[in-house]
């Protein structure tokens, strides 16, 4: 089997997306993280559920939990308020891993070694122009491989 055969399609981001819309896009995909690519297609890096929630939390429900509880689920818009009018480019952190990609030929054991390397659970899948065809998580690797 390769990577062709397990690769789902997953919707992208790119760096001058508004934050705000990046985040409906990764709650309504159940996705650990998204996908970030260039202009052409080609993807650069993952942008981490948890790096949206970093930035959009307000510092003092970081800093003590115990603050984030007195909150009341009615005003939960308080999570997205941290945002502000930020891109997906500001939630990037300043070493952002870069993104693992394989051929769409590349074996399920080369896609599974590349994700235990690099320790990203998502691998792009892409054409001879870098361009992104395709995605691999992480859970669709076991689901193969464990059948």
């Amino acid at each position: 089997m390769r990577a062709a055969d397990v690769a789902v399609s997953m919707s992208t981001v790119v760096e001058t997306m508004p934050a705000r819309e990046a985040a409906r896009v990764l709650a309504a995909q159940d996705l650990p993280g998204l996908i970030v690519v260039d202009a052409k297609g080609r993807p650069l890096t993952v942008l981490a559920g948890t790096q949206v929630l970093r930035m959009a939390l307000p510092s003092y429900c970081q800093d003590d939990p115990a603050l984030a509880r007195v909150i009341d689920e009615a005003a939960a818009d308080v999570i997205l308020s941290g945002i502000g009018e930020r891109t997906v480019a500001d939630l990037l952190p300043k070493n952002r891993p870069e993104l693992p990609a394989v051929s769409a030929d590349a074996t399920l054991l080369e896609v599974a070694s590349l994700m235990a390397r690099s320790g990203v659970p998502l691998v792009a899948v892409v054409d001879k122009e870098r361009v992104m065809t395709g995605a691999i998580t992480l859970d669709g690797l076991l689901d193969r491989v464990l059948l």
